[in-house]
């Protein structure tokens, strides 16, 4: 029997309950979690080879074999929401500082984002990339007016989402670099869905404002068309005219960087074991694997043993951005780390564990796991996304939408906004022309939506790429079916509407008392039907009294699987015996109505 609280009277809780883990968390708290005390926690734990002490700090993928084990549901809190704190009990609150802002520089090839951000740091990041065109994401820090600042640069959106598809929340704020003299561009459009999907607030820098064709005014238009409207025109978008090459506006836009950041709210718990996400790993011919990493809370300190993914290791060496070997890292600021076994990957979220046995176990755990969802697949299908709809889970429909032409794919999006009802939405994340690409396999993926195409195809590739990150591609040649299919999937996302459909009535004629105080009423169905285990409402002069379900139904001394109109029955309730003559038992059943 389950209490009202979601707790079977065995100790442990029903399936009803779903338990949210922090991201990391002490043995102790687990087993205030799980209603458990913490030697029973021990056991289970010793159970599957790792060995801890009640103080002992635990990944969340360890503490998931612990409430599998009781048949409890979890889900993981968010990676590190824009507090910055991984959860919510008092330790952690009490602990909380003021961390620096991570800033993601996104836009159009050749617009910049490299150059402005080697005028940032003044050091000249781009002169030793081939080509000036970056091939792999850096991670620094600079300081402005004592406050710290840390800045990704990657190699445009796509590095920027494949990191959010590991499902890593990793920047705060993010800049959208617009060439002045060149204005908003297909990549620049992707980056703004890009970011939009991330749900990260964006400052725009419009650069180049030293070249002679510069017209800030004409991208200000162009951002007032894809709904981002700069603080000049009246919206709520900053935007700042900056020159990479003078350091024209640079001060400036440093400066409403710390002010976002401020609104935000950034705070992390530097007093605890360290967490964090890969930004990159490289094999490094003479040192191994070498790994780039973003610390979000905690401190991580040389010595420490550490898991990301399925890679593990002792931390022995730690470089900061500017090449110097330091003793630890604290929250929001990015270090090259010395220690994994193997390469983790870009996105992988790092955590600092116990020993080094309890790292090696949740591991091996971690790849085991790995290799039971490869052979089993993954995929996210339209199908999948309706029964999500169904059981509630989600309200919102994210979809990335491509078309053979411009013209098609505004008639489309159009055509599926109006869809949209008050309780539940169709969320585009990303609409354009041209075949279905990588960049869109890597969106759909990190914000789990479908791909819808029409009238296109796939990019060479792609359809292995789709596969490998569980993300379906559907194709129409006509519109109308492509809207039908959406319709019906929206459809399933409204809250249900609920019929009650009477099936039966029977009236009691006879009270028959049986062993054990049970009452068994005897009846005639003097409407419709009444089927074996159906719900009951025990109705006198036209007054509910009970709602509960058949126990047994009999005609004469055998058992019924229903009985009809005019027929004779013994009915036997659940919980119920209260009976009269001439009390009405009428079967009803709950249908969902089309709404």
């Amino acid at each position: 029997m389950t209490t009202t609280d979601g707790q079977t009277r065995s100790g442990r809780r029903g399936p009803s309950r779903t338990l949210v883990l922090p991201q990391t968390l002490t043995v102790k708290h687990l087993s205030e979690l799980v209603d458990q005390s913490p030697v029973d926690v021990i056991k289970q734990l010793m159970r599957n080879g790792i060995m801890v002490s009640m103080n002992q700090v635990i990944d969340h993928e360890v503490a998931s074999l612990v409430t599998a084990a009781y048949g409890i549901r979890t889900r993981v809190a968010e990676q590190v929401a824009e507090t910055g704190a991984l959860n919510s009990n008092a330790e952690e609150q009490n602990g909380l500082e003021a961390r620096p802002p991570v800033v993601t520089i996104l836009g159009h090839v050749d617009h910049g984002k490299t150059s402005l951000l080697d005028s940032i740091r003044n050091a000249h990041v781009a002169d030793r990339e081939i080509g000036g065109i970056t091939q792999h994401i850096g991670a620094y820090q600079v300081d402005y007016e004592g406050q710290k600042i840390t800045f990704l640069d990657t190699p445009g959106h796509e590095a920027f989402t494949s990191i959010r598809s590991r499902g890593a929340r990793v920047t705060d704020i993010a800049i959208l670099v617009v060439a002045a003299d060149d204005g908003i561009m297909p990549q620049t459009e992707e980056a703004i869905d890009h970011a939009r999907a991330a749900e990260v607030p964006i400052v725009v820098a419009i650069n180049k404002m030293d070249l002679p064709g510069a017209d800030p005014e004409r991208v200000k238009r162009q951002l007032s068309q894809h709904n981002l409207l700069v603080e000049d025109w009246g919206g709520d978008i900053i935007s700042v005219p900056v020159s990479a090459r003078t350091g024209e506006g640079i001060n400036e836009l440093l400066e409403n960087l710390l002010i976002v950041a401020e609104i935000s709210e950034l705070k992390a718990n530097p007093h605890r074991p360290a967490s964090g996400v890969v930004i990159e790993a490289k094999l490094d011919r003479k040192r191994g694997p070498m790994a780039t990493v973003l610390v979000q809370s905690g401190t991580l300190s040389v010595g420490d043993h550490v898991v990301a993914g399925t890679s593990w290791g002792r931390v022995k060496a730690i470089t900061n951005d500017r090449g110097s070997t330091i003793k630890e890292v604290v929250p929001g600021a990015p270090a090259e780390l010395l220690g994994f076994g193997a390469l983790p990957e870009a996105g992988d979220v790092m955590t600092v564990m116990p020993n080094e046995k309890t790292a090696r176990a949740l591991a091996q755990e971690r790849e085991r796991a790995k290799a039971s969802q490869q052979s089993q697949g993954r995929a996210l299908t339209l199908e999948e996304v309706v029964k999500q709809i169904d059981a509630g889970d989600i309200k919102e429909l994210n979809l990335v939408l491509k078309a053979d032409v411009q013209g098609s794919v505004e008639a489309v999006r159009q055509s599926l906004e109006r869809l949209t009802e008050a309780e539940a939405r169709v969320r585009i994340l990303h609409a354009g022309s041209g075949n279905v690409t990588e960049s869109d396999i890597l969106l759909a993926s990190a914000s789990d939506a479908i791909i819808v195409g029409f009238s296109v195809g796939n990019a060479i590739g792609v359809e292995r790429v789709a596969e490998r990150m569980g993300v379906e591609i559907r194709h129409y040649g006509i519109i109308y079916q492509m809207i039908d299919d959406i319709r019906l999937a929206l459809h399933g996302m409204l809250e249900p509407a609920y019929t009650d459909v009477i099936i039966g009535q029977a009236e009691v004629r006879e009270i028959f008392a049986s062993r054990r105080s049970v009452k068994i009423a005897g009846c005639r169905v003097v409407d419709g039907r009444i089927p074996r285990g159906a719900s009951i409402r025990v109705l006198r002069e036209g007054e509910v009294l009970e709602e509960t379900n058949i126990a047994s139904l009999r005609h004469f001394r055998d058992e019924a699987n229903e009985v009809t109109n005019g027929m004779d029955c013994g009915i036997l309730l659940e919980d119920y015996y209260d009976f009269e003559i001439g009390d009405i038992l009428q079967a009803h059943r709950q249908e969902r109505s089309q709404r």
